[in-house]
């Protein structure tokens, strides 16, 4: 069972700067997005918050405990608000993206899976399956 949870919720700060929000996660150092409204500052931050939380995930960092917005330190201008993020459907969209690969073949290949009309993706994942086991 994985050690990271399925919703969380961070505090975010709002800052409304020359006709826009900025907004920043306390407790997420590099976590930081605008908007040019409030509405799509909200937007952003969570799908800031989202990417964020994947990416220490992945990299297999500790996800901080949220600090209680009642103990922030909110600069003048600014207000907090709570972003709350479900991580499955995130998790589940950014596993299965796809990736673009570079390979190199000879020419004459090529031109023969190119006669023979054959998809180098699907060739490549059913390949790639194969040899690890999963088909």
């Amino acid at each position: 069972m994985s050690k990271y949870k399925d919703s969380y919720i961070f505090p975010a700060i709002f800052e409304y700067c020359r006709g826009k929000y900025i907004v920043t996660f306390p407790d997420l150092p590099g976590c930081i997005t605008e908007g040019s409204s409030l509405d799509d500052a909200l937007k952003m931050a969570k799908e800031s918050l989202e990417l964020h939380l994947y990416n220490l995930e992945d990299d297999k960092e500790i996800i901080p405990i949220p600090s209680k917005p009642e103990e922030l330190n909110i600069p003048k201008h600014s207000f907090p608000t709570l972003i709350a993020v479900w991580m499955p459907p995130v998790r589940d969209e950014l596993n299965n993206a796809y990736i673009k690969k570079t390979l190199t073949i000879p020419k004459w290949l090529n031109d023969k899976a190119v006669e023979k009309k054959l998809n180098f993706s699907q060739l490549l994942q059913t390949a790639v399956k194969y040899k690890l086991g999963l088909l």
